[in-house]
């Protein structure tokens, strides 16, 4: 038994102690607005007896990341619900009861964030009149129509992509009520709207938001295509050809770098490249993925990409179109749909039903094999293209010409102690560490195909390599070519780690999250030896990590059952706004329909 000192010793170091949380309490709640959050990345001290390198506290950023995002799955349909209204201010459109149903029998996981690119690029037409848009898209050529639950489509020729889309959405159309689906056919994008525009239609969408009563919601689709026997008035798009940064700019906020950037019209002379760390970048590696793919804020991309310097087609409009594809430029306001290439089971583009051997029997070394697409190259312009600088600064030969002479034609060294780096010659030890290569080199004219008289001196050709082959290297870089790389997904789901730069967005950006599934690389690719040695110089567990953390999720949230629901979800808000009820149109649920049914109205509108 205790006696009466002990407890009245007990008694004052509980009162002292809870004296102490009150204090701190009322210290923590009244300085609540004093204290910093990093938005981007925590920094911890580097752990006792290891280097500090500013990747592992990337790593560590993007773990905490994904799991805070895993705490806004939604598991049962009062809670998709919840969240839906949460982040996006309206009711659900009709069916979304029918889609959840379909998430959970495909066994996917329901994050409201994952579905924020549907809203990016349909909130805009929330300021175009229904009718306008349900014309518009009945009268642009190539589209996939959807009628009583079967899809049909509109083309000049037969189009492998186009058949790979309209058999994605049969597969949906059950669900779905009538409309038309005008396709890109083209690889690069064709929708910039000049960015006032797209604020003030912005704007005008937020103003709409509202949760409507449910005694007002109206639940049934109405019109939401043109019908068969309907004189639809003919629609211009106003195609315009011309350089391509002029047209894409216009869809750069005004006050961004891009907009007062002077554009180059003489691509002859060698770049001006610049090999300090990229600007917002944690000790010269990439903090923020969405800042560093935007052009807008780059513009020193318009003499780096050859989206810029001379892309194979340029055919743009400035009016807002309901125009479906499978990529497009951060300022482009085309709707994205998963990549046709992502729907097929090609090994071209999968690399087959094998994904890679165990990690530890892979090859050490970087693997790169493509074309050198991403735009016309010639003779007078092709130092300035994306993936010639890539494979130029793999190449040991390359490399060792840059550190004896100071120049190359088409990058530059980083500084002397910029990046931790191997000690010795750079040459010797990329040249041990990574091989890649053109196949063919798409010269213009191409009169030796596929070599070429003006860069044969720089490059070798070397013969392709299946995808299957690449996944027995550990690391599988992936560059923009004519648009965006259509083996992305295909390296996600891989047992090797994609190390990606792009400048394009695609459907699952939303999902994928960088150091966490992928390493994202800057556009100028200053950084790519200082992540190759980062990973290749003895952090070979973070590398594994990565990759097959990255393999896992791509098996969680990128399987074809996941782009159903996608464009499941994405066509259904679509249908809304080509409805002229779309103020009013949403999802009731059945519990607010036997209380509407108890006051004496149906509310069945």
């Amino acid at each position: 038994m205790l006696t009466a000192p002990r407890i009245s010793g007990r008694f004052t170091q509980l009162l002292l102690l809870a004296a102490i949380l009150l204090v701190l309490t009322v210290f923590l709640y009244t300085n609540a607005d004093a204290i910093h959050i990093p938005e981007t990345v925590s920094l911890k001290p580097p752990t006792k007896g290891r280097p500090h390198h500013p990747i592992d506290d990337l790593i560590e950023e993007a773990d905490r990341q994904q799991d805070a995002l895993l705490q806004k799955q939604s598991h049962t349909l009062a809670d998709a619900v919840r969240a839906y209204e949460d982040r996006r201010g309206r009711r659900p459109p009709p069916g979304f009861d029918v889609w959840f149903h379909f998430a959970q029998e495909n066994n996917a996981l329901v994050v409201e964030d994952f579905f924020d690119r549907v809203y990016h690029d349909l909130n805009p037409f929330w300021a175009i009149p229904a009718l306008d848009i349900r014309q518009q898209a009945g009268d642009i050529f190539h589209r996939i129509s959807v009628r009583n639950g079967n899809t049909s489509q509109l083309s000049d020729e037969p189009r492998v992509w186009l058949d790979l889309w309209e058999n994605l959405i049969g597969t949906i159309a059950q669900h779905l009520p009538d409309m038309d689906i005008p396709i890109n056919v083209m690889d690069e994008s064709r929708v910039i709207v000049p960015w006032e525009t797209i604020d003030e239609y912005m704007t005008a969408e937020k103003k709409s938001r509202r949760i409507v009563p449910a005694s007002e919601v109206v639940r049934k689709f109405g019109k939401t295509s043109v019908a068969k026997d309907e004189e639809v008035p003919p629609f211009d798009p106003q195609w315009e050809g011309g350089p391509y940064w002029d047209r894409a700019v216009i869809g750069c906020h005004p006050d961004s770098p891009a907009r007062s950037y002077k554009a180059e019209v003489d691509y002859t002379p060698f770049p001006p490249l610049n090999n300090s760390y990229p600007e917002k970048s944690y000790e010269g590696y990439v903090t923020n993925w969405t800042y560093v793919k935007q052009p807008c804020e780059h513009p020193q991309l318009q003499g780096l990409h050859g989206t810029f310097v001379e892309p194979i087609s340029i055919s743009n409009s400035r009016k807002l179109m309901p125009l479906f594809g499978g990529s497009k430029l951060p300022m482009n306001n085309e709707i994205l749909l998963p990549p046709a290439m992502y729907w097929t089971d090609d090994p071209f583009y999968s690399g087959g039903e094998q994904h890679g051997a165990e990690w530890d029997k892979k090859k050490n070394k970087i693997i790169w094999r493509g074309a050198a697409s991403g735009g016309r190259n010639k003779d007078t312009n092709w130092a300035r293209f994306q993936r010639h600088r890539f494979v130029s600064m793999m190449n040991r030969t390359s490399i060792a010409h840059a550190e004896e002479t100071g120049k190359q034609p088409n990058f530059e060294l980083p500084e002397p102690g910029q990046y931790d780096l191997p000690p010795g010659s750079l040459a010797k030890w990329v040249g041990e560490s990574a091989d890649a290569a053109f196949v063919h080199l798409l010269c213009f004219p191409d009169t030796r195909p596929p070599f070429c008289d003006y860069d044969d001196a720089f490059y070798e050709v070397k013969p392709p390599m299946p995808m299957g082959e690449q996944y027995d290297y550990k690391y599988l870089p992936d560059i923009d070519g004519n648009s965006f790389s259509g083996r992305y997904r295909g390296f996600l789901g891989s047992t090797s780690l994609p190390i990606k730069a792009t400048i394009y967005d695609e459907w699952h950006d939303s999902r994928m999250m960088a150091w966490k599934h992928f390493v994202p690389m800057d556009n100028t690719f200053v950084d790519v030896y200082g992540i190759m040695h980062y990973f290749l110089g003895g952090r070979d567990a973070a590398a594994k990590k990565i990759a097959l953390e990255g393999k896992q999720w791509t098996e969680t949230v990128l399987r074809r059952q996941d782009m159903q629901i996608y464009v499941f979800r994405l066509l259904l808000e679509y249908a809304r706004v080509c409805d002229d009820n779309r103020e009013k149109l949403g999802w009731v649920s059945g519990m607010e329909s036997l209380l509407l049914a108890d006051m004496g109205t149906d509310g069945t509108n």
